[in-house]
């Protein structure tokens, strides 16, 4: 991917700046303060703050993770109480134990992002006044080294986010036809050599079955030419970049919770969406393009009402780090961030499909 690609999969990609102790390290006990950077965090606050200004106003932060652009709405909007929704139950956790000094402002939620019709339908059945999302895995999945994110250490192949339950990496390498595991890797990992990749894993499995991040890593070194090996960094990142999506399904979620967050939303209220490759970044350029463009035919004399945009955009395009993010914290390289406005009611021609439990079955 052209974003995600020449990041090192070893570290942190949502919101997340350099862990003390090495992306490999098990250190439960540092406070989640310690252990994330969010990225971008003042902007995101300042795009947030005017829709949280009216006391009791609500951002949905769903992609919680350690907890970092919440503690600074939370902070430096007083006004504002979250909701934060994450799918890992060890993240919210950490979080709640780093935001508990902000009391009732503060509600953690265990769900998946593309559940925040039904989690603000409970919580705020008004609506909300803000919804954030900072995409990818998390500094702490990628903290503890057991968890597989990371090709640089070795651990089980699991890459689940939520470890209560679902497929793992391992179940994806060790049962998936190879034509799949080489359409994952070219679609997921944008991995020029997959057919040649799955082939091999394949191979291998037929040997004894798949478990440890390790051996996936040399296979792949192995099976990509060595001449494609000398630019690019590690070349098991973008294999390893397939599987996480895979098994997490973050696409699939993302084309969901986009339009959910959107229609989450009060008139005037807001949504940031941070992103870090350009998968999810179509996703979300193509939604957010939904609002702010017309819907009506082109050629009529007059707009029709139910034709307008119903969002504003907030930001040219997608914003990026500058200079002085760059330097705070490297791993902002690939962000790309988008915003926008609620202007009005989705008109009904345009309302996205039901996104509820049920309706996903």
């Amino acid at each position: 991917m052209t974003d995600d690609a020449t990041k090192d999969a070893t570290t942190p990609e949502q919101g997340s700046g350099p862990t003390p102790g090495g992306a490999g390290s098990r250190a439960p006990g540092r406070p989640a303060s310690d252990r994330h950077l969010p990225v971008l965090l003042q902007r995101c606050v300042d795009l947030l703050a005017p829709a949280l200004a009216t006391p009791g106003s609500v951002l949905v932060d769903c992609t919680l993770g350690m907890g970092g652009h919440t503690e600074a709405v939370l902070e430096q909007v007083p006004t504002a109480r979250v909701l934060g929704i994450d799918r890992d139950p060890q993240a919210l956790a950490l979080a709640g134990a780093r935001l508990a000094r902000f009391g009732e402002r503060f509600t953690p939620v265990h769900a998946v992002y593309d559940e925040i019709g039904e989690v603000v339908a409970e919580h705020s059945p008004g609506g909300v006044q803000g919804v954030l999302m900072d995409l990818g895995v998390s500094s702490l999945q990628l903290d503890e080294a057991d968890r597989g994110f990371a090709y640089a250490h070795d651990a089980p192949l699991d890459m689940r986010m939520d470890q209560s339950g679902g497929m793992t990496a391992a179940d994806v390498l060790n049962t998936y036809a190879e034509r799949d595991l080489a359409r994952i890797l070219r679609e997921y990992g944008e991995e020029r050599f997959a057919p040649r990749v799955a082939r091999a894993i394949v191979r291998r499995r037929e040997e004894r079955p798949w478990e440890r991040t390790a051996e996936l890593a040399e296979l792949v070194r192995d099976a990509i030419p060595a001449a494609a090996r000398r630019t690019g960094g590690n070349p098991s990142k973008r294999t390893f970049q397939a599987l996480r999506i895979e098994v997490n399904g973050e696409l699939e979620v993302l084309e969901r919770a986009v339009p959910a967050a959107i229609e989450a939303l009060a008139t005037d209220g807001r949504v940031v969406v941070e992103a870090y490759h350009s998968l999810e970044d179509r996703i979300v350029k193509r939604a957010l393009a939904r609002g702010t463009t017309s819907s009506a035919p082109p050629g009529l004399p007059v707009e029709p009402e139910t034709h307008r945009p119903y969002l504003e955009a907030l930001t040219r395009g997608a914003e990026e780090a500058d200079e002085a993010e760059l330097e705070r914290n490297p791993r902002s390289a690939s962000v790309r961030l988008r915003a926008a406005r609620r202007l009005r009611p989705t008109p009904s021609h345009l309302l996205p499909h039901p996104t509820t439990k049920e309706a996903r079955r």
